[in-house]
């Protein structure tokens, strides 16, 4: 069937898809912008979520001189994927009468950007995503199928993922963070209704980072004697020293790894 020979309505669906679809990158840009900006934080405000204009979040977390229209269309584009509640108000005016006001709140989903009372969220696995150096190898993944011998990242930075993280101390720590605001909120609900820990002594968790889900364990479970944490030097090297946890780092060497003793 030719593509004329298709309804008019199906190939206007298909066009508005594909326009979504080319403009995607917008969406996570925008959930970047919103982290940096820290507004989830600003409308949390230790729980009050109460709905803030743009130029009320602003207050909170810029001085003079930035641009509320810009971060409304922020707040608008994420608004439309489930991130912030929309309110709008309607206020009398000397002029007209009314004014509508747009404000805006946090859903479940926007919740998860807020910094809690350990420190952690969400908000540093958005910006762990959209580094300079794993965006620049975004545009290259077409080459891995062409040539998959070296890897997209490789092509962009000159050298695999972990070894350019280990020479990147903030990128290192930024991963750290990441993983320990995913792992704690998901170790939390696992340990609600799991009790296969039980009978155990001895535990290893391989690329365990920071060893947060084996602290959270040896806690609920004290029968667990021993906890391994297995990562790499760089990642072990970052880890904090918790009660019961054995630090240990892995050297690869080509086909060949050996294990080191840090910490106990």
């Amino acid at each position: 069937m030719a593509l004329n020979e298709e309804s008019a309505e199906k190939r206007k669906s298909a066009r508005l898809a594909i326009f979504e679809l080319a403009n995607m990158i917008s969406v996570p840009m925008s959930l970047n912008a919103i982290v940096r900006l820290k507004v989830a934080d600003a409308i949390w405000q230790g729980g009050s979520n109460a709905p803030l204009s743009a130029s009320q979040i602003l207050q909170r977390i810029a001085s003079t001189g930035s641009d509320p229209e810009n971060l409304q269309r922020i707040l608008r584009m994420l608004t439309s994927y489930g991130v912030f509640e929309e309110h709008l108000t309607i206020e009398s005016s000397p002029l007209d009468g009314s004014a509508s006001e747009r404000k805006y709140s946090l859903t479940e989903v926007g919740k998860t950007l807020v910094t809690d009372t350990e420190g952690l969220s969400y908000a540093p696995y958005v910006l762990q995503h959209h580094q300079d150096a794993l965006m620049k190898a975004w545009p290259l993944v077409h080459e891995a199928v062409l040539d998959p011998t070296t890897e997209p990242f490789v092509k962009a930075n000159g050298e695999p993922a972990y070894d350019y993280y280990g020479k990147q101390p903030e990128m290192n720590e930024l991963m750290l963070k990441a993983m320990s605001g995913v792992s704690v909120p998901f170790m939390e609900a696992m340990l609600d209704g799991y009790d296969g820990f039980k009978g155990v002594e001895r535990l290893v968790d391989v690329g365990g980072s920071a060893g947060d889900c084996l602290r959270m364990i040896l806690k609920k479970h004290p029968g667990v004697r021993q906890g391994i944490n297995f990562d790499l030097p760089e990642v072990v090297a970052k880890a904090p020293i918790i009660p019961g946890v054995t630090n240990v780092l892995v050297v690869t060497c080509s086909s060949q790894f050996r294990m080191v003793m840090l910490s106990s």
